[in-house]
């Protein structure tokens, strides 16, 4: 991890050492001089522009806008997210940070140099434990819904043929191997067609 970018959403570096004490440093030179390759960006289109070519991201922003750019970001790519905390930074009370923080690590201007990169080490490995939380996560929910459609195609089967659910299963697993689809792909053809005829079937008693 070599290439790091910082995104500011707030006053420049400028204005930011003219109002702050003299002895804080922006992160982009504290990052610099740990021996990083550090690009900024200020706003949104800066960082979807500048994010394909950075290892992690420095978000020198508040705490209450930390969620909604962590969740941008990682709609353009996966990267681990750290928060700048500063006296610019840090300005809201305790409970800001306690619900919806997305954040790998923390920073300041204060770490020794090795503090800085074992952070930024811990907080690659957060980030990619996460992430295949969220893609376990995603796969159990597929596999739920698909157990949904299945159930409810063996139930149409069951009502309609008057067989038991063990049949009802080896027909639709016989139909999906002799048609060369996915179990889910068939239970959905037959739940469908069965609600389209149901419909059409209640169209026509109320006529």
């Amino acid at each position: 991890m070599r290439s790091l970018l910082v995104v500011h959403n707030h006053p420049s570096a400028a204005e930011r050492l003219e109002s702050v004490a003299s002895r804080q440093q922006l992160p982009e030179a504290v990052m610099r001089a740990a021996g990083y390759t550090v690009a900024t960006a200020r706003g949104e289109e800066q960082a979807r522009q500048r994010i394909a070519e950075a290892d992690a991201l420095i978000l020198d922003l508040p705490i209450p806008q930390i969620e909604a750019w962590s969740r941008s970001v990682l709609e353009w790519k996966v990267v681990p997210i750290l928060w700048w905390c500063s006296e610019a930074t840090a300005t809201l009370s305790v409970e800001a940070c306690e619900d919806g923080v997305m954040a790998d690590g923390v920073l300041s201007a204060s770490m020794l140099q090795t503090e800085i990169h074992w952070t930024l080490q811990f907080g690659a490995k957060q980030c990619f434990e996460r992430q295949q939380w969220h893609l376990e996560r995603r796969q159990l929910l597929a596999k739920i819904e698909e157990r949904k459609w299945i159930d409810m195609a063996k139930g149409i089967l069951c009502e309609v043929k008057n067989i038991t659910e063990t049949e009802a299963y080896d027909i639709l697993r016989k139909q999906a191997m002799n048609e060369r689809k996915r179990l889910v792909d068939v239970a959905t053809s037959i739940v469908n067609v069965y609600n389209l005829l149901q419909e059409q079937k209640q169209g026509r008693s109320k006529r």
